[in-house]
């Protein structure tokens, strides 16, 4: 019987204000009514653990949270969920987003709060790190978020020669913010929302020697190249009635990852990443339900 993979995700996790609007506002005074609205936990990091532990890994979830009710409702949803949690407390309280919404997809997120890493080196959180880094040593992969607070695990994986996966989500090409994440994973993830020549990309990073690097396109699937491939493409999978896009590429990465793990060829993990993403629009949650195996 195949083992169950033990993935480790470190990032940013949220609890979040969603507005779903008709379409996006424009840039001038006026007055909008919203479709619907609701409070929900979001992030990055929550949105690929729900799904990663839906899909069936084990998942432990390193992330900041206050010391607040909106920190007490992002612990209760992951644990509800089955995730295993190693909380740093943020010195700014839980991280708060208000993500405007419409019906294609398309978003606009107003940070209300930016979680804040601990100062000071008290013994709660020395215990915590400490925690973390047992953790990147039983990993099978360890999936590093964009946060500055992921930055220490970016070198304590390297160090112990654990495989890194980062998601870009719309890098450029060129942001300094994201390259020591890049420059640290083997495993690439980004969207094609601001690269002029994703195929060019994928194709720059492989000769420069990541082992994998898949790039997602929205509405129109995902391309992907590993080293000694050529160029996987998968179709997005049709959905009925799109509920909401928000984690749709975060449900993409896990199904990936899962079929990944488990020793599935490139073209079954795309394919299994897109049937993840699709379960993921079909629903108002971050992860929706496991798509059938196959």
């Amino acid at each position: 019987m195949p083992r169950t993979p033990r993935v480790l995700v470190v990032g940013p996790v949220a609890w979040n204000l969603l507005v779903h609007l008709d379409e996006l506002p424009q840039p001038f005074p006026h007055t909008d009514f919203a479709r619907r609205w609701a409070e929900a936990l979001g992030g990055t990091s929550a949105g690929k653990a729900l799904n990663l532990r839906r899909l069936g890994a084990d998942v432990v979830l390193a992330t900041l949270v206050g010391d607040d009710e909106a920190g007490g409702r992002v612990l209760a949803r992951l644990h509800e969920a089955g995730v295993d949690v190693l909380p740093r407390r943020s010195s700014t309280g839980t991280e708060r987003h208000a993500n405007l919404l419409d019906p294609t997809g398309r978003r606009v997120s107003l940070y209300l709060t930016l979680a804040g890493a601990p100062s000071g080196g008290s013994g709660d959180d020395a215990a915590a790190l400490a925690a973390l880094d047992a953790a990147v040593a039983g990993a099978d992969a360890v999936v590093v978020d964009l946060a500055d607070h992921s930055r220490r695990t970016l070198r304590t994986a390297r160090g112990l020669g654990r495989p890194v996966w980062c998601d870009l989500h719309d890098y450029d090409g060129r942001s300094a913010f994201h390259a020591e994440f890049l420059d640290a994973a083997e495993n690439v993830f980004v969207s094609d929302d601001k690269l002029d020549d994703p195929e060019g990309f994928l194709r720059a990073q492989v000769a420069a020697g990541k082992r994998l690097v898949v790039c997602t396109q929205g509405a129109r699937g995902a391309v992907a190249l590993e080293r000694g491939g050529d160029l996987v493409r998968v179709a997005a999978e049709p959905v009925a009635q799109v509920v909401s896009t928000d984690g749709a590429g975060d449900a993409f990465f896990a199904g990936f990852l899962v079929a990944h793990l488990g020793g599935a060829p490139l073209a079954e993990c795309m394919r299994r990443g897109a049937r993840s993403a699709a379960a993921c629009v079909r629903s108002p949650e971050l992860a929706g339900e496991a798509p059938a195996a196959g």
